[in-house]
């Protein structure tokens, strides 16, 4: 038998010369344009194939935002009079907004019925499977329906508008098909249009839900502006969220108050104010006249500065070694305006802010450790 040096042959991949294919109009551009570097990548350890590769993530990307941009741009040629009533139809609803849709639909369903229900508008998804199963005992005949369909046609969604009719609800159609079971059953049709999909196939829905999530905001904006929803009301639904501690949170809130509350009354020593100032851990003490009024505060760096100079202070009445002329603030005032007031205290900002009550007494001390717990600075 002889022996030979060569290597047996490798049968090539499918995938390998469907690659190669794929990639023949890239190299016909190169070769006519001169595009030398790209021809050596392609001859030397596979660098050629890798940036194929990126050429073609390059250009579906750029072809996939084109596109949805497009659609969406085109879109306005949909804000018509029935669009307005539509909305009209949204704002004068005196219950609920019902949002359905099956499949990517109701994807972007969840998100429109999220962000109406978020703006002020009462909203939530109802599944249309589960709507055809008794969910649709949620609907009222007061509740405003918006169906989602690009297609107009998708079965378990035409199956249940009869029903919603004999409810005695209201149906919004955001459809591409004017011409679809869904539109004919509906009270007010809004149209996303039929612009093709992003997808290569021209299936996966793409262009479709992005069209449908914009028309979505555009209804959402529309009642929000008509019905001059501020930040406050933003605040009110997102108590959770950075906005709402900022327009929300006051200094009650989280304000030392009771026993956590350092009080000293101006008669006592020093050493006995340095005692409670330890021991309620602010680093101050707001001080008291008989009345019980705040008339100053003493801070551990007054304490500081006056052990500098030596110890017989200490036995001193803390009216003579306090700070007369403090910033203070009162408990209905936001967290933030207290940290406004710290920031630009002269000539350094300072971190405890005593809040006194409408007689003037130190009900409650804010640290600015406090705040930060908080999430307001």
């Amino acid at each position: 038998m002889l022996k030979t040096n060569s290597k047996p042959k490798v049968a090539e991949s499918p995938e390998r010369f469907g690659n190669f294919f794929r990639a023949l109009p890239r190299i016909s551009r190169a070769v006519y344009n001169r595009e030398v570097d790209f021809l050596v990548d392609l001859q030397s350890n596979g660098k050629g194939e890798q940036r194929m590769k990126r050429d073609v993530i390059w250009e579906k990307a750029v072809e996939t935002l084109s596109m949805e941009a497009a659609a969406v741009k085109k879109l306005t040629e949909s804000v018509d009079e029935e669009f307005c009533r539509a909305v009209e139809c949204v704002l004068d609803c005196t219950a609920r907004i019902v949002v359905t849709g099956m499949g990517k639909s109701g994807h972007v369903g969840r998100k429109i019925a999220a962000t109406l229900a978020s703006t002020g508008t009462p909203s939530f998804f109802m599944h249309p499977a589960e709507a055809f199963h008794g969910d649709l005992g949620m609907v009222t005949d007061k509740d405003v329906v918006l169906a989602i369909s690009n297609s107009g046609e998708v079965q378990e969604v035409v199956k249940i508008l009869p029903v919603i009719h004999r409810i005695g609800a209201t149906i919004i159609a955001m459809t591409g098909n004017r011409s679809s079971q869904l539109a004919e059953y509906s009270d007010y049709v809004i149209d996303i249009g039929h612009e093709p999909e992003a997808c290569p196939l021209g299936l996966a829905p793409t262009t479709s839900t992005t069209a449908t999530l914009a028309m979505g905001d555009a209804i959402a904006v529309a009642v929000m502006s008509v019905r001059n929803f501020k930040k406050q009301d933003f605040a009110l639904f997102h108590p959770g969220g950075a906005l709402g501690r900022r327009l929300l949170l006051k200094v009650q809130d989280v304000m030392h108050t009771g026993e956590e509350n350092p009080v000293v009354s101006g008669e006592k020593t020093a050493k006995d104010a340095l005692f409670v100032m330890t021991e309620k851990g602010l680093g101050a003490v707001s001080v008291t006249d008989a009345a019980g009024r705040f008339i100053g505060l003493l801070t551990d760096g007054i304490i500081r500065r006056a052990l500098a100079k030596d110890y017989a202070f200490l036995d001193e009445p803390v009216h003579e070694i306090m700070f007369t002329e403090p910033l203070t603030i009162h408990a209905d005032e936001l967290a933030t305006a207290a940290l406004s007031v710290m920031e630009k205290h002269e000539p350094r900002p300072v971190t405890v802010l005593p809040v006194i009550d409408e007689k003037g007494a130190p009900v409650g001390m804010i640290h600015l450790t406090d705040l930060l717990k908080q999430g307001v600075v």
